[in-house]
């Protein structure tokens, strides 16, 4: 019967696996730690929301950016406290649907762009200017 191999085989193995798996569960969070400390900046926020419902927002010191789709609120708060030199409080994070519109110089329809935008709500005195 040495298809299925002996007793002794089997015990060495066992605690071997275990501390293989306690080895490498550390290797993936530190990889995703490295993911998400080399997403730069410009690469997350695309660029200031300047709407006049932002301008408004503004002065409850909230403010608006379009961002990348799949970009996370942690990232978002990130890029905007290293760029900015502030501290974000709350990031709210709202996907705007693609829309069908009408073509005014074809006929037929068409699409607008899907796009992503990030509420950013900052500290108490503390604000942001766009040149």
């Amino acid at each position: 019967m040495a298809i299925f191999g002996s007793k002794k085989n089997t015990e060495k193995k066992a605690p071997a696996k275990k501390a293989a798996a306690k080895k490498e569960a550390a290797p993936k969070a530190a990889a995703s730690e490295k993911k998400a400390a080399a997403v730069e900046v410009k690469d997350v926020l695309v660029r200031p929301r300047v709407t006049e419902k932002a301008a408004n927002l503004t002065s409850q010191n909230v403010y608006t950016f379009d961002i990348r789709m799949d970009a996370t609120k942690r990232e978002v708060a990130a890029a905007v406290a290293k760029l900015y030199k502030v501290t974000p409080i709350k990031v709210t994070v709202v996907n705007t649907p693609a829309k069908r519109v009408r073509m005014r110089s074809k006929r037929g329809f068409g699409k607008t762009t899907a796009s992503r935008k990030a509420y950013v709500f900052l500290k108490q005195g503390e604000q942001i200017t766009f040149s």
